[in-house]
């Protein structure tokens, strides 16, 4: 089975790069943005199986962010980041094409679990559509 290509987005320099060396010592390709236009932009050249969308940033927020991706990359999924105990996000995320949601703070295997669960997801829909 080929590696995971995720892309992380979030405005915390610091967590970008927490995140990214987890999951790279745990077979995951990551590769990590600013905000959410970069995202759009990186989208727009490299394919990613899924991505990890942080709900509140400057700019582009999370959810504007997701309208886009779902819009322009159906065979990509989006899991949401909230912060502060906002479940309402995480469910409005849901509600615009998310594949799922985790609060800030989590496990990094709860992650990776739902990473390899988006990343199935995305496969299955991919072959109903007969690679479309």
């Amino acid at each position: 089975m080929s590696r995971i290509r995720v892309l992380v987005v979030d405005d915390e320099p610091d967590f970008l790069k927490l995140i990214g060396r987890r999951l790279e010592r745990r077979n995951v390709d990551v590769d990590v943005v600013n905000n959410g236009q970069e995202a759009l932009e990186f989208l727009s050249k490299t394919f990613v199986n899924v991505v990890i969308l942080d709900v509140r940033m400057p700019g582009l927020s999370g959810i504007e962010t997701l309208k886009e991706i779902r819009r322009r990359y159906r065979n990509t999924e989006v899991i949401m980041l909230t912060g502060h105990g906002s479940v309402e996000s995480g469910i409005e995320g849901i509600s615009h094409g998310a594949y799922d949601y985790i609060l800030k703070p989590f496990l990094i295997d709860d992650l990776l679990e739902r990473i390899r669960a988006a990343n199935e997801h995305a496969t299955l829909k991919q072959k109903v559509r007969g690679g479309a």
